[in-house]
């Protein structure tokens, strides 16, 4: 139930589903409640508006992805721990795996072995059957990794988890069965890291960043004061920074929930 509500309640605190609530109050308190009305839709479109504004949305997700930049070049590891959610796996009409935006976390994770920065590569993360269900997300990036001439033998598999506690809980179970000590690379999208490290942390695990996968670049800082055109493109409404704001707002209220359940 936790899996379903955690996937659920957020939605409504999100710009998007939030402006859709507002609207909804909107509609419903119209013919008796003009004034309530107004205000919802005032609120709805200025959430809407700042949700998808260019420097708000690069602002809020800066503040989270370069928390953990690498300082110098990363050191050795007793393994490299990568956290799914970057897949997609090969279901009709797809003619293999497919990567999405976070695929970049298997790619690195698969770079960071071939450097030999670790012996073994753990790949964490199931898949949720009514949530586009297939194989274990930790299969598809197996397949991936051997196509990349990563040795069968060097990866070990976590094809349960379902969320970041699930991924710790389980890798910490992995390190002691196998009598690793427990300092790994751990490598996931720059979003996710800050959240990913305390989790790690909590269970006892020398997790070392190595986040991959980001959506702002010193480029992109740039472009928002390069030339008034993109000041002004920056300011218009566009979906692709609404996007990335409710990606920031999911962690920060990750973070919120698991603190409230103990988990970091």
């Amino acid at each position: 139930m936790f899996l379903f509500l955690s996937k659920v309640l957020p939605i409504f605190l999100y710009p998007l589903g939030m402006s859709c609530l507002l609207m909804a109050i909107a509609i419903i308190t119209f013919w008796k409640r003009p004034r309530w009305a107004a205000t919802a839709l005032a609120l709805s479109l200025t959430i809407l508006l700042l949700g998808s504004n260019g420097w708000v949305s690069t602002g809020i997700v800066r503040s989270l992805e370069w928390q953990n930049l690498p300082k110098a070049e990363l050191p050795s590891a007793e393994a490299i721990v990568v956290l799914g959610g970057g897949t997609k796996s090969q279901l009709p009409p797809r003619p293999w795996v497919e990567v999405n935006e976070a695929g970049d976390r298997i790619l690195y994770g698969c770079q960071l072995y071939l450097q030999g920065k670790a012996p073994l590569l753990i790949l964490s993360g199931g898949r949720i059957d009514w949530k586009g269900g297939g194989p274990p997300e930790s299969e598809d990036m197996a397949k991936i990794a051997l196509a990349m001439g990563i040795p069968d033998s060097a990866i070990l598999q976590d094809p349960t988890s379902l969320n970041t506690y699930e991924n710790a809980v389980n890798i910490r179970k992995i390190l002691e069965e196998r009598k690793i000590k427990k300092r790994v690379l751990l490598v996931t999208s720059a979003l996710h890291m800050p959240r990913s490290l305390l989790i790690f942390k909590k269970q006892g695990i020398e997790a070392i960043p190595a986040p991959t996968d980001f959506l702002v670049s010193v480029q992109d800082i740039q472009e928002l004061t390069f030339s008034p055109q993109s000041i002004i493109l920056n300011l218009l409404p566009d979906s692709h920074n609404l996007n990335r704001t409710s990606q920031a707002l999911k962690e920060y209220i990750g973070i919120f929930v698991y603190r409230l359940k103990g988990w970091i």
